[in-house]
């Protein structure tokens, strides 16, 4: 969507939407998330990690193709649902998932394999919508939206060459799969292998003691200290939107609006942001797994708020209100020109570099480990739901504080930041 939002093809169709109007469409996603979100957890107990992300798919192809046909933006929002709806299984069982088929000291570097594919697959479509762009008409995002159904049907082809996860054969009692399962990944098939006997004796002796637990249900995730995991996969998914990362990601063009950039070297520029993303995730695969994720947590949050409170000071001493909004944009009400705007820009590229090297992939990681094998599921669940919630809020929220508050909108989130590193 960033690429498209800012074109004359979108503005004209949809009659220049701003505000919260412009809110709705942009949190529709999160808020379809936050559903697919909910039920991901009993969805993936039932028929498997595997099968759930496969399910997921089929509300995307539904969500792309309202999303192609829409006549107005109440169709658009619908389809965003939709897609949200499969962005809120696969956001929080793929986690589950490679967490279970990966070797214990692969994990870490295996989910940021897993945030670097996200990123590639949002420069790749960001450059679609650019492309798109000079297409005349509404065939210009309609296109765009229906190139979306390609990577779903490449992933539901491949899924069925894909291994269940051994945990969850051994938790619905098909133990002889899941031990040839478990083999095949971690000693090229040998069952007798002293990582597949002391994998396997872990996996049943956990299960064992959980079954035996005395709480069941959502009980389960506040007794016996279980609160304490729970308040952490929440929070840690909580603090990852609450620290403004994503309104680089979503309103980006707005941004950069802000710092006097427009047209295409706007919609370049803001390209670049994604590739910084993928480079310097790329250097966390590197060093993930040898380092604590709380220093992460708490030294990427201080970091960025510092580059949030950097962007708000400059936006609010030199920027200049624009009656109107700027090149008619309502959404962008203040800019910057010469030297502050170059310092707004780099400031924007710096705090998505030490997002991409912290709270980014960290969140996830430290999300998926919290648990234990018998919530793991539903207890994803329950910290995606976290993350998505505040991701729709913050959606929602975004373009009426550009509008109405503008330049303070990024010292609210300098303040968060820091209250995030608090935390952690």
């Amino acid at each position: 969507m960033s690429a498209i939002i800012g074109t004359k093809q979108y503005v004209d169709y949809f009659h220049d939407p701003h505000g919260l109007t412009q809110g709705a469409i942009g949190s529709a996603l999160a808020a379809g998330s936050v559903v697919g979100a909910l039920f991901a957890g009993p969805l993936s107990d039932k028929f498997g990690r595997r099968d759930a992300i496969f399910l997921a798919c089929l509300w995307w192809l539904l969500g792309t193709a309202v999303q192609v046909a829409c006549n107005g933006y109440g169709m658009l929002i619908a389809g965003r649902i939709l897609n949200g709806v499969c962005v809120g299984i696969t956001s929080s069982q793929v986690p589950v998932y490679l967490a279970e088929i990966a070797k214990k000291e692969k994990r870490g570097s295996i989910i940021v394999i897993q945030q670097l594919a996200i990123e590639w697959g949002i420069l790749i479509m960001f450059f679609v919508g650019y492309g798109c762009s000079f297409i005349a008409g509404d065939a210009s995002f309609r296109t765009a939206w229906g190139i979306q159904f390609v990577p779903a049907v490449f992933l539901m082809l491949g899924i069925p060459f894909l291994p269940r996860s051994p945990r969850w054969l051994a938790k619905v009692g098909r133990e002889e799969k899941a031990i040839e399962i478990l083999a095949r990944i971690q000693a090229h098939g040998k069952m007798d292998d002293p990582l597949v006997v002391a994998e396997w004796e872990e996996i049943t002796t956990i299960l064992a003691a959980e079954r035996e637990a005395p709480y069941s249900g959502w009980r389960r995730f506040v007794k016996n200290g279980m609160w304490r995991r729970t308040f952490a996969g929440m929070s840690v998914q909580a603090w990852q939107q609450l620290s403004g990362a994503n309104v680089m990601t979503y309103y980006v063009v707005y941004v950069f609006q802000m710092a006097h950039l427009s047209g295409n070297i706007n919609l370049i520029s803001s390209g670049v942001q994604y590739a910084l993303f993928i480079v310097f995730t790329t250097v966390v695969f590197f060093f993930i797994d040898k380092t604590g994720r709380r220093p992460l947590l708490i030294y990427g949050a201080i970091g960025m708020g510092i580059c949030q409170f950097i962007v708000g000071g400059v936006l609010g001493t030199y920027g200049e209100y624009v009656p109107g909004g700027v090149g008619g944009n309502e959404n962008v009400i203040i800019q910057v020109t010469g030297s502050p705007s170059h310092v707004v820009i780099a400031f924007s590229y710096l705090l998505i570099i030490v997002y991409a090297l912290t709270l980014a992939p960290v969140a996830w990681v430290y999300a998926a480990e919290v648990w234990s094998l018998e919530t793991r599921a539903t207890g994803m669940a329950l910290a995606s739901v976290a993350n998505w919630l505040f991701n729709f809020a913050l959606g929602l929220f975004v373009p009426p504080a550009f509008h109405n508050i503008s330049w303070k909108t990024f010292i609210i989130f300098g303040v968060l930041c820091f209250g995030a590193a608090v935390q952690a």
